[in-house]
């Protein structure tokens, strides 16, 4: 048991303000959609615990960094420390803090952004179930709560899920980043999760979706004409659209033959494809890409947690000319200079899966400049947003029971609740229907 110290700048609430239902409605639009957690919040008072505690958390794994293998023991850790008024436990934070090392993500940059003295947001969601979603204040990471049965099977399956991971590098699986309970004196205790923003940045997206690859229930009234509050359509709205990807659809579909196969493998159902579109820009389309930057884009491709990290969000900036000619002699280069980017592009895939198993050519693909390229996919006018989440609803009694009555109260339309089997085939089958 460890007790902890407030780190400076945090600001606990004062007992004599007054908490209002409403707080911070008035910033709303401004924040399209997202409200802010300022003082007169509800939930101020819980994100300054999670802050805090976070802040603690990260530091230990700063102090306490290792470059060994992963043990058993470290996927059944847990980490209490106790601060004034509450206490935090993290679960497996020696495997989480080598995830997150994998995905390119400092322990320094991933505690500034959790635990600045700038507020988080609350993002309203459509989601039938009863958790709770807040957003870094630079709309990074999303912390979300969940219930204790959905915790215990995702420990439970760390291991199979870092594995995957490991394998399929470019999963499109929501990159899960920590685990933890906090327990807030004469309160109940929370338990939640943080993982990436599948929408990150978030600049310039028009659009975004949540699928499921079913019928019921699966529409969502758009925001009236010029209203900028975010609104998360669903698969009834996306009708007649296209995800157009030309040479990147075969890769797309593959992978998501592969993790929803391997959430088959779990049982699981019910998760969702999460989709958003962001009209390129005219230098974006025409692949206005130095060759330095092709170079780079490739070996990120090959070692994501290599990428570096750029100081403006978003943006990663491009090599210089002594990087090329390191990696790549002299004929090769003046070869790849002569063509377009797209030859030049060719060219690199080509030698680099050369005689390689089919798992490590599947994660092949090039890789954007930006910090959540993973997730990340652009087609000639538009780039798409792509990830699978809540992936913890396994296929019960009660799913099953749900089965039959939803089946009686719709017989002839498709619903989320079918077995795992069904609900893996009807997913990759949409994606198939609305990709080109």
């Amino acid at each position: 048991m460890q007790r902890s110290v407030a780190p400076r700048g945090f600001r606990k609430p004062s007992g004599t303000l007054k908490r209002r239902r409403w707080g911070g409605l008035r910033r709303q639009c401004e924040l399209l959609g997202l409200f802010e957690i300022d003082q007169q919040h509800e939930f101020y008072s819980l994100t300054c615990m999670m802050k805090e505690g976070l802040f603690s958390s990260i530091q230990t794994t700063i102090h306490h960094a290792s470059t060994n293998q992963l043990l058993e023991d470290d996927f059944r850790a847990e980490d209490t420390q106790i601060h004034k008024g509450f206490t935090l436990e993290t679960f497996a934070g020696r495997v989480f803090a080598t995830l997150r090392g994998s995905l390119g993500v400092t322990e320094q940059e991933y505690q500034e952004s959790l635990c600045s003295d700038k507020c988080y947001l609350q993002f309203i969601s459509n989601s039938k179930s009863r958790a709770d979603f807040f957003l870094t204040n630079d709309k990074r990471f999303f912390l979300k709560t969940q219930n204790e049965r959905e915790i215990r099977f995702l420990l439970d399956n760390l291991k199979n899920y870092v594995a995957h991971l490991q394998k399929y590098p470019h999963s499109l699986l929501v990159k899960l980043l920590g685990v933890h309970r906090i327990k807030i004196t004469c309160r109940q205790k929370k338990y939640f999760i943080v993982m990436q923003s599948v929408f990150y940045p978030d600049e310039r997206i028009s659009a975004r979706y949540d699928i499921k690859g079913c019928e019921v229930s699966r529409w969502t009234d758009p925001s009236p004409e010029g209203c900028q509050i975010i609104v998360v359509l669903k698969d009834l709205n996306f009708g007649g659209q296209y995800i157009t990807l030309d040479q990147q659809r075969s890769w797309l579909l593959r992978q998501m033959e592969i993790d929803t196969e391997f959430l088959r493998s779990l049982n699981v159902l019910d998760y969702s494809l999460l989709l958003a579109q962001q009209p390129l820009q005219q230098d974006e389309r025409h692949h206005a890409l130095s060759f330095a930057s092709l170079i780079m884009r490739t070996k990120r491709s090959m070692n994501p947690s290599t990428s570096p990290i750029p100081s403006v969000p978003g943006a990663v900036p491009e090599d210089n000319s002594t990087f090329i000619s390191s990696e790549m002699d002299g004929d090769h280069f003046k070869q790849a200079q002569t063509g377009d980017g797209q030859s030049a592009e060719r060219h690199i895939a080509g030698s680099e899966t050369e005689d390689l198993p089919e798992s490590e050519v599947q994660n092949r693909r090039l890789l954007l400049n930006l910090k959540n390229a993973l997730h990340v996919i652009d087609g000639p006018d538009q780039r798409y947003f792509i990830g699978i989440i809540d992936i913890f609803t396994v296929y019960s009694l009660k799913k099953r029971l749900e089965y039959w009555w939803k089946r009686l109260r719709h017989p002839s339309r498709s619903f989320s609740t079918v077995s795992p089997e069904i609900y893996c085939t009807r997913l990759c089958q949409w994606v198939l229907d609305h990709t080109k």
